[in-house]
């Protein structure tokens, strides 16, 4: 791998890892800011489909995110596993700012070192995959690697349900 390459890849390091419509996502573990149950959230008028609203965390006011509307996942019923994710990225306009994002159930936190992690596929100019930091291998499944500072600041709707079949195409050729 050379020297540009090896540059570009995820940082080794700890990861939380969730699920989203059964696949497997990750998000630097100093992101995270809090795990929380699914609590009541204010709707905003005006705004994009995926933005629930904003809740009350000990108050401060916090933008909440639908990841599976942000992904154009189909919605299911909340189930118990249900949580909210509150974590800290970098706004286009600088700065820091919490945003929590509701997602179908937190598994883990998981260190991957520098041989559990590759680049993100190129999976041709039609699939936007600026969100994407990299992929880790993890014992029987592949995990998504998100870049929560471009992930929460792309304003377009994303559809990863052609990227979800040719990841786990990937998960089968890279599973030996």
């Amino acid at each position: 791998m050379s020297n540009l390459a090896h540059e570009n890849l995820p940082k080794p390091g700890k990861y939380l890892t969730f699920v989203l419509d059964r696949e497997h996502y990750g998000l630097p573990v100093l992101k995270v800011r809090e795990i929380m149950r699914l609590c009541p959230i204010t709707p905003v008028p005006r705004m994009p489909a995926f933005i629930q609203g904003v809740m009350n965390l000990r108050g401060k006011i916090i933008p909440v995110i639908d990841l599976r509307e942000r992904f154009g996942l189909p919605q299911v019923a909340v189930s118990e596993r249900v949580c909210v994710v509150v974590v800290q990225f970098t706004p286009l306009e600088g700065g820091q700012q919490w945003m929590g994002m509701v997602v179908d159930a937190v598994e883990d936190v998981s260190q991957f070192n520098l041989a559990d992690l590759e680049l993100p596929p190129d999976f041709g100019g039609e699939l936007d995959t600026r969100f994407i930091m990299g992929l880790a291998k993890s014992k029987d499944k592949v995990i998504t690697l998100l870049d929560m500072d471009r992930l929460l600041n792309l304003t377009e709707p994303l559809d990863l349900q052609a990227m979800v079949a040719s990841s786990s195409a990937r998960t089968s050729l890279h599973h030996e």
